[in-house]
């Protein structure tokens, strides 16, 4: 536990560091302009944490689903979710591509789906259940039974 918040407080403190500084990158985005913060958005994408689509747009007014912030907070957390390629989860709203993701994310504790066949993956990430996963990447809220009925 404690050499999580370790790990997750130094990833983020580079993540800060980075912010700061000029960062050149190749990561151009025909669908981003400086009114998108186009500087944090080439940070994202450096540090591997984000990256935008097979189109090569970033797509900054779309909502992020589920699964999309289940990738982020693999990438985040630096998870090993290569050593779940191939594996299925219960969840049979996944798409193959996120399989792996979702899979060290809830194998880690981060995510939980509505019950155990529906993830929600196409639904789009609230600010409660996003705010929720980075707090269970913390280490808070692991069972339950810390937060009781009302989550939110």
């Amino acid at each position: 536990m404690r050499n999580l918040k370790r790990a997750l407080s130094l990833a983020l403190a580079s993540v800060m560091l980075l912010g700061m500084m000029v960062v050149g990158t190749s990561a151009s985005y025909a669908d981003v302009t400086s009114e998108d913060n186009q500087e944090a958005i080439e940070v994202i994408q450096a540090v591997g944490v984000m990256s935008g689509d097979d189109k090569g747009n970033f797509n900054p007014d779309q909502k992020v689903t589920r699964t999309e912030m289940a990738v982020v907070m693999a990438n985040l957390l630096n998870l090993d979710y290569n050593y779940y390629v191939g594996t299925k989860t219960s969840f049979t709203d996944v798409p193959d591509w996120a399989q792996a993701y979702v899979a060290a994310c809830y194998a880690n504790g981060i995510i939980a789906g509505y019950n155990s066949t529906t993830y929600g993956a196409n639904d789009s990430v609230t600010a409660a259940q996003a705010g929720l996963m980075m707090m269970k990447a913390l280490g808070y809220f692991q069972e339950s039974g810390d937060f009781g009925g009302d989550w939110v």
